[in-house]
């Protein structure tokens, strides 16, 4: 709701990241997924309203990121990891924090297999 700088979230396993002047907040998902084989079981999702300000920051965002396996010991670069980063670069201009996101997690992966899909969608208001 641009006139009233309102957005609603509702998401499924993954969270919603909420960046205010480096300051973050998590929303969280709800446990379930929205398709799967669960024909018939009631699933309800709970709608959460977020009031913004200019220049606020959201994203969304698969897990692929941060279960990449990568760095000096191969292990995985982790939700926290992903968090400090987004925080990091949140000020920054949208095409900068493209480019960082990006080189960041090639960094990261080096010589390793993509071990999943990748998504990582941020919105500035």
């Amino acid at each position: 709701d641009d006139q009233n700088k309102k957005v609603v979230y509702c998401g499924a396993l993954r969270p919603l990241l909420h960046i205010r002047k480096k300051t973050l907040s998590v929303y969280s998902p709800n446990k379930h997924s929205i398709g799967g084989f669960n024909y018939g079981e009631a699933r309800d999702f709970k709608e959460t309203e977020i009031q913004m300000e200019e220049g606020d920051m959201l994203y969304i965002f698969s897990d692929g990121y941060a279960d990449q396996f990568g760095g000096e010991n191969g292990k995985k670069f982790m939700l926290k990891n992903f968090k400090e980063l987004l925080v990091s670069i949140s000020e920054e201009e949208m095409y900068k924090q493209e480019d960082i996101v990006e080189k960041s997690y090639n960094s990261w992966k080096g010589q390793h297999d993509q071990v999943d899909d990748v998504l990582v969608i941020g919105m500035r208001m």
